[in-house]
């Protein structure tokens, strides 16, 4: 439902952020991984999850697509919630999980707290092939960010391009591995416009 939320941070602690935008402040769940990659910044682009329950809309916020993927895969796994994916993420990095669900170290996974045996063979049966330290380390680490590709965008659209060329353009750069910044994004798309 939410892609992501832009904004200027109202307060930051390492679980949650409250990002105001548009005079509204959102309460969102963060990991401590995002919390670090924040730091000191007052101004913050997260990527979004939108979890629906029957008593409460939950957002949870991520620094980059890789985290964020990770999360989503975690939550696909039967016994595993948000906060057991969030908890995972916050004690090792992106690339530790995706390198032990691959490696079936299922030790590492029961390290951390929430996670039993049985939840940690779950989560390599279920996952050893869908998400791999090459495709994390490689290809997204390759790919723009989403926040590249929305500047990009901004910006093209700001010069007088149509939202539905741009956003054309930019897939096929995305798709091609072509353009690792904001700069090369727009140098890129304005030779194929």
């Amino acid at each position: 439902m939410y892609e992501y939320i832009k904004g200027d941070i109202y307060s930051l602690t390492p679980t949650t952020a409250v990002v105001e935008t548009g005079g509204i402040g959102y309460f969102v769940n963060i990991s401590l991984q995002t919390y670090t990659k924040i730091g000191q910044e007052r101004k913050v682009f997260l990527l979004l999850h939108h979890v629906i329950r029957e008593d409460a809309h939950l957002l949870f916020g991520f620094f980059d697509e890789e985290e964020r993927e990770i999360f989503r895969q975690l939550i696909s796994v039967t016994g595993v919630g948000v906060n057991t994916a969030r908890m995972m993420l916050s004690s090792l990095s992106s690339s530790d999980i995706a390198a032990a669900i691959e490696k079936e170290d299922v030790t590492r996974l029961k390290g951390v707290k929430g996670i039993g045996l049985k939840t940690a063979q779950r989560i390599i049966v279920d996952l050893k092939g869908k998400v791999n330290e090459a495709t994390l380390a490689g290809k997204l680490a390759a790919t723009p960010t989403s926040r590249n590709k929305e500047e990009a965008m901004s910006a093209l659209i700001t010069l007088g391009f149509t939202r539905a060329s741009v956003e054309k353009v930019l897939d096929t750069l995305t798709n091609e591995g072509l353009g690792s910044s904001v700069e090369e994004l727009i140098k890129q798309s304005l030779k194929r416009l």
